[in-house]
This record gives C-alpha cells, structure tokens and sequence, in this order.
C-alpha cells in the first residue's frame, strides 16, 4: 500500500467512525431508535386507506400525510383500496411487507368488521400492531334541505313517523359505522329509514348532495365543507357536548335523542412484524405533526380535537369497541345485504 493509498484509509476510517458517533449521539437520547432514526423513512410511505378517496378517512389522511412529508422530507402516500365497509383494503394491508414502509389506516367501521364479516381474511388484533388513533370525530345527522325541508331533530322525526318507510339514508357501505349509525338511530327513535349502501361515504354524501338519498349519518369530517357551504344541513352531533369548530349544530343531548352517542375515529395500524423501533419512530412523527399549529387548525375545522392515544393503550380502545358495536349489531340485526 503506498502512503497516499495509506492515508485515504485512514481518513475514509476516521470519517466513518465519525459517522457512527454522531448516530450514537443523536440516538442517545431515545433508547432503541438508532436503526428508525438512521435509516427511517429512507424512502416513499404509504398509508392504505380502504376507502374511495373523498371520504371521512380520507379527510383525515390527506392533510396528515402531507403533514408529515413536509417533517421527514420523504413522500407519504395514499393508497385508497375501498370495498366491502373497508375490509378490503384492510386485507390488502394485512399482507403488505412488515418493512416500515407500509401502514394502514383503519377506522371504526374496522371495530365493527367482525360482528358483521363472520369470514374476514383477517385480524384486526392478531395481524396489525396498534399505533396510534388520529382522531375521532362525533357523527352527524345531515339531510338533503330540498328533500327533507326540516329544521332539527324534532322535524324529522315528525316527518318520518307520517311517512313510514318512506325515506333512505346513505352509507360508506354495510357494516360501517354510517350503517350501524343508522340502524341505532332507528332503534332508539322507533322510526324506519331504507339502508342505501355505497362503496365509500364519498360517493354517498355525492348522491345526498345531489337528492338521490334524502339523509345521512356521516363522519362530521367529510361532511363539514358541504355543511359550511349549506349544500347539506345538519340537525345534530351525535355526542353529549356540540363539536369543536361547529358550535351551531346542537348535541345528541339537545336534540331530545340523549343516549345517541355515537363517534368515528381513525387509527393507524403496522403489518404484524414491522419493527418495533419503526413504530416508535412513526409515533414521535405522529406527536410532532399534533403539535404543529396549523394541523391543529385543520383537525379543530373537522370538528375533532387532537388525541393522544397511542400503543397498546389504543389497542385497549379498540379492543372495547369491538365489544360495543358486536353488541349493537346483535341488537339492531344489522346485516350485510
């Protein structure tokens, strides 16, 4: 070796080690992140969202996706895989490499999968890891104004009980929480509204814009632009307390139907196996993209306010949803078709 050729070495050495210290140092202060911080994300995520793009989920992901690329400097792509009430996309991500590359994002239509998919091609507790809820937004009750001229709760149920089996609703599809929103209405009042399933609550709030359905029990998120505008009306939150950002629409409570309490959250899921210092990596981006202000703004516009609920104690939560909604689907006799 010659002393040029010797002294390129011992630099390339001294700059690795370098390298290597600096890593170390930056890790230090987050045991068991050195791999996640060193090389994730390296390259584009991408989050399934198993429901057409225009949906409540994806009002969510979205701003949060973009959010987050402008945090890591690497892309964070939507995946919109909707059918079958979102269990589609869900056994799409199921099966997704557990890379860190791939993450699904669920909602509570996902709680209730089970009780009303008895075949799934999946487990939502056995194959994905819990990450995180990102947000969870009361329900609203939103009518056509041309097709149902009414002014709250009380109008509407006046309206229906002359016209029995008269008016439809629209879904994001069967076993939804937009479905099984309905049907517990429908219990709780002792009225009758025809179940109208879409593959999505986009293309139903579309067709309830447009008066081919006449109302909807829709996620306050992807209902709130067509609110504010006065395309759709709302006559109530479904909720003990009016949402934040919407503090015209009364609550469940005011409306006369206090024991309609009824929300829909989003989560984010990882693929059994992805590494663990990937999932805390991804959840410290989660935390700092809740922190910055103008997210917050966007989630307060959406009528939902910043969670803080991630790990296992989210799984805890699912795992009482799960419970719950079983248990309104056996009440109710919801089904598929």
């Amino acid at each position: 070796m010659t002393e040029d050729q010797s002294r390129s070495r011992r630099q390339m050495l001294r700059q690795a080690a370098g390298t290597s210290l600096g890593l170390l140092a930056g890790s230090a202060g987050w045991p068991g992140l050195a791999r996640a911080e060193a090389g994730w994300p390296n390259k584009p995520v991408t989050w399934v969202v198993p429901f057409p793009a225009g949906g409540g989920t994806d009002t969510f992901a979205r701003p949060l996706c973009a959010q987050l690329t402008r945090q890591t400097g690497r892309q964070f792509i939507i995946d919109n895989k909707g059918g079958a009430g979102g269990t589609v996309g869900a056994t799409l991500a199921s099966k997704a490499a557990p890379d860190g590359y791939t993450f699904f994002m669920g909602a509570v239509h996902h709680a209730i999968a089970p009780a009303m998919y008895p075949k799934l091609e999946y487990k939502l507790e056995e194959d994905f890891i819990p990450v995180g809820l990102l947000s969870s937004v009361p329900q609203v009750i939103v009518v056509n104004p041309g097709k149902v001229p009414v002014k709250d709760v009380a109008g509407l149920l006046e309206l229906l009980r002359k016209n029995p089996a008269k008016l439809n609703y629209g879904s994001a599809g069967n076993g939804t929480s937009h479905h099984l929103a309905g049907e517990l209405f429908k219990i709780q009042t002792k009225t009758f509204i025809t179940h109208i399933p879409y593959r999505g609550a986009g293309p139903a709030l579309q067709d309830l814009i447009a008066g081919q359905v006449d109302l909807m029990f829709d996620g306050l998120a992807s209902s709130a632009t067509h609110i504010k505008s006065g395309r759709i009306k709302a006559l109530a939150v479904g909720s003990a307390k009016r949402a934040p950002g919407f503090p015209e629409i009364p609550s469940a409570v005011e409306a006369g139907i206090p024991n309609y309490q009824v929300a829909t959250w989003y989560g984010l899921w990882a693929p059994k196996g992805t590494p663990k210092d990937v999932i805390t990596a991804m959840q410290a981006e989660l935390k700092k993209a809740f922190a910055a202000e103008e997210l917050r703004s966007t989630w307060n516009g959406l009528g939902t306010e910043t969670p803080n609920l991630y790990g296992d104690a989210f799984g805890k939560f699912v795992r009482g949803e799960i419970v719950r909604w079983a248990e309104v689907v056996k009440t109710s006799g919801a089904k598929l078709d």
